[in-house]
């Protein structure tokens, strides 16, 4: 394991223990939280930490982006693409402010650049769909007037929506995604809490802000948090960069204890994970938190063991892309001494 890598991990666990906490985790993640928790931990760490809007809801909801570091490169961390996962939108804030602390004392002890977060950022979206979030917390009261008559319809008519997925257009986010939008199955052929691809890919402004936004970064990896079912996805069309995705895959799961997924023969698209390793054929993860629930959220009891198998994560990725940028530049320095 890498010296920096190592002594990040070292301390980020004594951190762990003695840190004041902002982000709280005994109650339903909320968008409002949410937005209190960036600023209180943007006036706590400084400049350590930049926060960004990188477009707007359909219910005109801002979305947010926060980085941790000083790298010129990045990876980037997705949570709640889905209205009831808000407990990916949770393990991202936390941890976001846990490494935070962790990152100011390496600083105060190697003060010159020696920081895995000096050579490589992390972007966190905590929040891709802010009002998907709303209307499953809050039912109709999370919804403008002039739309609960409809949003109620999408959701089959009823006032409970522990099962909502979508965004406040009816829209599943991840099958906006343009890699294998068309191999989609239309079904349901109309707005809905679930699984409604929309009438072409990209109609989503939330969709939309996300892939202008990964255009502005250009991250070296990317990963996207989901619940339930504890897997890691991470194949799709990945051609010669097969063995190299399996390895870091591999490694998720070793520190997860998640399973490796395996798409069916037929598999289609429609995903992020998918879009990305099909756009910038560059390591690319879907992450589903907890045990199996069904159509709801996972419960919070659940979430301190997510956390344990998902602390590290985010460091292990920002460890290999630096790892991928040090063999990109290797290689290219080879290529330019024969030259």
């Amino acid at each position: 394991m890498d010296k920096i890598l190592l002594i990040f991990l070292l301390l980020f666990s004594v951190c762990e223990k003695v840190s004041a906490e902002t982000v709280e985790t005994d109650a339903p993640y909320s968008y409002k939280m949410l937005v209190t928790d960036l600023v209180q931990l943007r006036l706590k760490y400084g400049n350590e930490i930049k926060i960004k809007s990188i477009g707007m809801s359909h219910q005109g909801r801002k979305i947010w982006a926060a980085r941790l570091g000083h790298g010129k490169k990045s990876i980037l961390l997705i949570g709640s693409h889905h209205g009831r996962e808000w407990m990916t939108s949770m393990l991202l804030m936390k941890m976001l402010e846990d490494y935070a602390e962790a990152y100011g004392h390496l600083k105060l002890i190697r003060p010159y650049p020696s920081s895995l977060l000096d050579e490589v950022s992390i972007w966190f979206v905590p929040m891709l769909n802010p009002d998907g979030v709303m209307i499953q917390q809050s039912g109709l009261k999370g919804v403008p007037v002039t739309q609960r008559k409809q949003v109620k319809k999408m959701n089959e008519g009823t006032e409970k929506f522990v099962r909502w997925k979508a965004n406040g257009l009816g829209v599943d986010l991840n099958r906006q995604y343009p890699a294998g939008w068309v191999e989609l199955g239309q079904n349901p052929s109309k707005p809905s809490y679930q699984f409604f691809k929309g009438r072409k890919p990209l109609v989503s402004s939330e969709t939309i802000a996300l892939i202008n936004f990964v255009k502005e970064i250009n991250p070296l990896s990317a990963g996207a948090y989901h619940s339930a079912g504890r897997e890691i996805f991470w194949e799709y069309h990945n051609g010669k960069n097969y063995k190299r995705d399996r390895l870091i895959a591999e490694k998720i799961a070793g520190m997860t204890g998640y399973n490796l997924g395996k798409p069916p023969e037929k598999a289609v698209g429609g995903g992020f994970t998918d879009w990305f390793l099909s756009a910038y054929h560059r390591p690319a993860f879907t992450i589903e938190i907890s045990y199996l629930v069904g159509e709801r959220n996972p419960p919070l009891s659940v979430f301190k063991e997510e956390w344990k198998r998902n602390r590290y994560v985010g460091v292990l990725l920002a460890d290999e892309a630096h790892r991928l940028m040090l063999h990109n530049y290797k290689q290219t320095w080879d290529i330019n001494r024969k030259d």
